[in-house]
């Protein structure tokens, strides 16, 4: 993501909240009024946000970083659950800087991101700790992708 686009302010308190901006976007995308500010496009980005939701479930592609660093993550979890989670981090070694960056049309991202919170919005127990913030409880996960999608969507713009 571009950290230098123009990014509009979100703030999701719910995943119903989240799943209205996802039908907003598909919306948009139908009628021709969605672009992005950042780097890559609206689908890849709702893809991206849903790969990190999966992740929890399905095994993460890293290895979590040296101690030191978990130890500085964790302690700012609770910073980004209340602020929001800084753009540009990049994820050292990682392809793009991240992982999750699949190229895919809009609604087949909207679709991978209502699934992912469906499962998120279920209950369904994580298999698999954050590598970076370690254990966390289930509304902990929650509010963390939705600070995750806050940050991601912000990138996408429509009007009206």
């Amino acid at each position: 993501m571009s950290t230098t686009g123009n990014r509009r302010p979100l703030r999701f308190a719910t995943i119903a909240e989240l799943l209205g901006e996802i039908d907003r976007i598909v919306a948009a995308e139908h009628e021709g009024r969605l672009r992005t500010t950042g780097n890559w496009t609206p689908g890849q980005i709702l893809g991206h946000v849903a790969a990190w939701i999966e992740y929890g479930y399905d095994g993460y592609p890293l290895q979590p970083p040296p101690w030191f660093i978990r130890l500085l993550l964790r302690w700012q979890m609770k910073k980004y659950l209340r602020q929001g989670m800084p753009g540009g981090v990049r994820i050292p070694r990682a392809p793009e800087g991240t992982y999750g960056t699949v190229a895919l049309p809009t609604e087949e991202g909207a679709e991978r991101l209502r699934r992912a919170l469906q499962r998120l919005q279920a209950g369904e127990p994580a298999k698999y700790d954050s590598p970076a913030f370690g254990p966390m409880s289930h509304e902990d996960r929650i509010q963390l992708n939705l600070r995750h999608a806050e940050l991601h969507l912000g990138f996408v713009q429509y009007a009206g």
